[in-house]
């Protein structure tokens, strides 16, 4: 697998540990960003996914894919490892 994943999140979101905890048992190695109290980055964060203001935002390469429930269905219907292996 040899694709960029970034998740933005925040240390008390619990979707955020939600997505993190999806990564990590099926060995994806991804960047936390944390956007806590950081109103540049929340800022570039709503631009670069199309308006959205929650967290987690999470990326492969460049491309938002959105939060965990995104996150889920990707790996649940077998395009999350598609996407890691592009």
């Amino acid at each position: 697998m040899s694709a960029r994943v970034r998740v933005y999140s925040t240390q008390i979101c619990p979707y955020c540990i939600r997505a993190k905890v999806l990564l990590k048992e099926r060995g994806i190695a991804f960047e936390e960003i944390d956007v806590s109290g950081d109103a540049e980055k929340r800022a570039w964060l709503v631009q670069a996914t199309g308006g959205r203001r929650t967290v987690p935002q999470i990326f492969i390469d460049d491309e938002s894919i959105g939060g965990f429930d995104e996150l889920r269905k990707l790996d649940v219907s077998g395009e999350l490892a598609k996407k890691l292996a592009a």
